[in-house]
């Protein structure tokens, strides 16, 4: 389904240093676009030239920053952000003349607050102080200041993906997050929980396929995670949102011909455009 059927596919989905870690990534990565046809998806960790080079292989429109990119193959006519910013945002144009502003974001990654509360063993109270100085709130923050005018544009979609490298609340009862709390506070709304609102009948891990151990050490689990999103507002309606890769990727240290070219799952939620 795509923009002129009337629906809206939207992706999120971190590069694992732009493919660089899997044998013949790009051919991998593009076949992964063009199976999906996604109308907008958010990319992290580009290293700063993925998003241009994937679009430009398949005459797609980009938004190119530092760690974040856009690619689309609808047209962009305003780019939003630099390489300084935690997060890039563009305006898009689709089929009919309609519009909608999307952004990805790609947050600090340390300290990691799963590790410090299933490993470190941390009350709460000490692992929300260090999620506050880990920098994500801010620059989340950031962000959300960025899109405050689309997001106060009547009718408008406004998309929000990425990996924020904290969970959700909306996951952890017991622990508030900073960052997805801000998020659903500047009106916008997680679509795989929208989709399948118990977590623990759909946990949506996405983090991470290559690590069952923690810093490949047999005997310690590494937490398993929801820490890529896709967050809109506006007039969308999610049809489906589903974490998406390809096969059954083997295990870090194994994992260098592995067909699928990412140490997380992707995101992939479907809108009905209201």
């Amino acid at each position: 389904m795509a923009a002129d059927s009337g629906y809206l596919k939207v992706m999120s989905w971190n590069l694992w240093l732009a493919g660089g870690c899997v044998d013949d990534a790009r051919p991998k990565q593009l076949a992964f676009l063009r199976e999906h046809a996604p109308d907008v998806v958010g990319l992290q960790e580009t290293l700063g030239y993925a998003a241009r080079e994937l679009a430009e292989e398949l005459g797609w429109s980009y938004q190119q920053g530092g760690s974040c990119g856009l690619v689309s193959p609808h047209p962009i006519v305003e780019r939003y952000g630099d390489e300084q910013m935690w997060g890039v945002g563009a305006r898009l144009r689709l089929p009919g003349g309609d519009e909608l502003v999307a952004w990805s974001a790609h947050l600090n990654y340390d300290p990691y607050g799963p590790y410090d509360y299933h490993l470190a063993g941390m009350r709460v109270p000490e692992v929300l102080a260090r999620e506050a100085d880990s920098g994500r709130p801010a620059q989340m923050d950031e962000i959300l200041a960025a899109m405050r005018p689309a997001l106060a544009e009547p009718g408008l979609p406004v998309l929000l993906t990425g990996d924020f490298n904290v969970p959700s609340h909306l996951d952890w009862p017991e622990l508030p997050w900073q960052v997805s709390v801000a998020v659903e506070q500047a009106g916008l709304r997680d679509s795989y929980r929208v989709a399948h609102p118990d977590p623990v009948a759909a946990p949506g891990h996405t983090w991470s396929p290559l690590n069952p151990w923690h810093q490949q050490q047999p005997g310690i689990p590494e937490p398993q995670d929801r820490i890529d999103f896709v967050h809109f507002a506006g007039p969308l309606r999610v049809v489906t949102s589903d974490t998406v890769g390809v096969g059954r990727p083997r295990p870090m240290p194994h994992h260098a011909d592995n067909d699928w070219t990412s140490d997380h799952w992707a995101v992939l939620s479907t809108f009905a455009r209201e």
